[in-house]
């Protein structure tokens, strides 16, 4: 079988605090924030290393989008964590960050005859006045993959990174 490069794109997670945040206090002393409660109930933080924007909700909940593995999704939830702590929040020493999804793309070095492919699979979608792309729904890992006919393949929904190499 050949061996695709596969490059994780995104990593969403969470985490819950479980103490109050005072977002207005936060937008006041800490750059990179940004907070309009008539638009979204939660603060946006970006964060330049690890690369990784963060909404903070004032229940404690954080939401991590953009980082590209783990390892950068956990140094951005406790960089969230120290600077509440240095705002004088008191914040849990454990707390659990859950993967919601991980973004994943791939190039197969050939073109896809998606008009066949949703011919002969069951759990494909293709509709190519709506969405260039076929939607193929996997079940075990819940998944979806998205296929091109350029051969360029975008999995989505997957929780685990050895997931991702399973498909």
């Amino acid at each position: 079988m050949t061996n695709f490069n596969i490059k994780i794109e995104n990593i969403v997670a969470s985490a819950s605090l479980g103490v109050r945040v005072p977002l207005g206090s936060i937008v006041e002393h800490v750059e990179g924030t940004e907070y309009e409660p008539e638009q979204f109930p939660g603060l946006v933080y970006r964060i330049k290393d690890p690369k990784a924007a963060m909404l903070i909700f004032s229940s404690g909940k954080i939401i991590c989008t953009g980082a590209r593995n783990i390892a950068d999704v956990r140094k951005a939830v406790e960089k969230v964590a120290m600077m509440l702590k240095s705002l004088k929040i008191d914040v849990p020493k454990k707390y659990k960050i859950q993967i919601e999804n991980i973004v994943a793309s791939a190039q197969i070095p050939a073109r896809l005859d998606l008009d066949k492919i949703a011919f002969e699979s069951e759990n494909s979608e293709y509709e190519p006045s709506s969405f260039p792309g076929l939607v193929y729904r996997i079940k075990d890992p819940k998944a979806a993959l998205l296929l091109f006919s350029s051969g360029k393949v975008v999995c989505t929904g997957i929780r685990k990174v050895e997931d991702i190499e399973y498909l």
